[in-house]
């Protein structure tokens, strides 16, 4: 049996300090709960303070916490705490309300550290799997300056529109994807089940094949003999090129050729800059000062040859150089026109308001370029598709023209 020390708030709004025992933490909130007390903090006696340990849930690290499932608690539980419920109690509630696992189990540790004392954002930074730098960064800022309702709330918007952007993104690549799946499929089979059968056909009557058709059951026949062994080794390929891409060196050499294909290159940069210009307009907003909301924005990127090229930037900005300027060393990333706007925005006094419009409006281009690209894919690969599986149809048919010769 431990021994607790508590402050709550009864239903009258007094505030009320007292001591209990109960057989573990859980069962010290679940009792005052049961009284009718809103739990303001709850700290076992003869304990260091809570913020100097990591907490423990289950005696086993929590999963992963879905981004969908974080955007809800951090709307709820902004919307709580701007009815006035307190922040100790609002994360009680959550936790009890949330029916995933890994979820209530982070919630459950945030409030039993913000119960002993420890401040949300202190709480939430013992679980980077589950709270992002910048959401810590501007929850922080939150408290300091007061208004922690107002950045919860700014932070579910901001991973709202940005999950909207990556979905968009993932969606207009569908279509593509399965359509190259699809012509592979269709090319395979007909080499490896469709060709053999005409190949025993023209054997049986001794024709000579033309050269289009003496190519085709060539590959057909190398297809069916390497056929596996060329998988194995594509399979190994790829599995080697992501364990590359994986590492540092190889992730900058990938990243930087992405950037340099034609229509991929700039799609990557727009997706970049709208999520830099969301992050840091939201930062900035929150009362985040602009050197450590340019470094928690650069990490969004996605890219590393962008973060470097930002960091640059960043490094101008502590120097005493305007943001403006220290973004137009990166074009790739930041068009004049952008950099245009970021610099009458900081002499008008609106940098986090014109980096938001700047970000809808990125993205409603960005949005558009995607539809503009799928829409010159669909028809390329379709044509590419039809010419493969025309060729070899008109491959297999030339013989057959010949084949009356044969027969008489």
């Amino acid at each position: 049996m431990a021994s607790f020390h508590y402050q709550a708030l009864t239903a009258n709004g007094q505030l009320t300090e007292d001591s209990l025992d109960a057989p573990s933490r859980h069962d010290a909130i679940a009792r005052l709960s049961a009284q009718g007390l809103n739990l303001l903090q709850l700290r076992e006696s003869g304990t260091a303070d809570a913020t100097a340990r990591t907490p423990k849930v289950a005696g086993t690290p929590p999963g992963r916490v879905p981004a969908k499932a974080r955007e809800a608690f951090l709307r709820q539980l902004s919307s709580l705490l701007a009815a006035g419920v307190p922040l100790a109690t609002s994360l009680h509630r959550l936790a009890r309300e949330t029916h995933h696992r890994a979820a209530r189990d982070v919630w459950q540790a945030l409030h039993d550290l913000v119960a002993d004392g420890a401040a949300l954002a202190d709480a939430m930074a013992q679980f980077p799997q589950a709270f992002p730098r910048v959401t810590i960064a501007m929850v922080r800022a939150g408290e300091t300056g007061g208004f922690l309702d107002l950045v919860l709330g700014q932070i579910a918007e901001f991973q709202s529109r940005d999950r909207d952007l990556r979905s968009k993104v993932l969606t207009a690549l569908i279509y593509p994807c399965i359509l190259a799946v699809l012509s592979v499929g269709v090319v395979a089979f007909l080499l490896t089940f469709f060709i053999p059968r005409f190949e025993s056909m023209f054997t049986d009557f001794g024709a000579t094949l033309p050269a289009l058709t003496q190519a085709i059951v060539g590959l057909s026949t190398w297809l069916r003999k390497w056929g596996i062994l060329v998988f194995l080794v594509l399979t190994i390929a790829v599995l080697a090129l992501r364990r590359w891409a994986s590492s540092e060196r190889g992730r900058r050499q990938w990243e930087a050729c992405l950037l340099q294909l034609p229509v991929v290159g700039p799609l990557n940069a727009r997706f970049a800059m709208t999520r830099f210009c969301r992050m840091l307009g939201t930062l900035v907003g929150a009362g985040v000062p602009l050197v450590t909301a340019l470094r928690v924005a650069s990490e969004s990127l996605g890219n590393q040859i962008l973060v470097d090229a930002v960091r640059e930037a960043v490094r101008r900005v502590q120097q005493g150089h305007r943001l403006a300027s220290s973004l137009s060393e990166c074009p790739m990333l930041f068009p004049g026109s952008v950099v245009e706007i970021v610099s009458v925005a900081e002499q008008a006094a609106r940098l986090d308001r014109e980096l938001i419009r700047l970000a809808e409006t990125s993205e409603k281009e960005l949005d558009r370029n995607l539809h503009t690209a799928v829409a010159l894919a669909e028809p390329l690969l379709l044509f590419v598709m039809a010419g493969i599986i025309g060729t070899i149809v008109v491959g297999m048919v030339l013989p057959i023209f010949s084949l009356q010769e044969y027969i008489r």
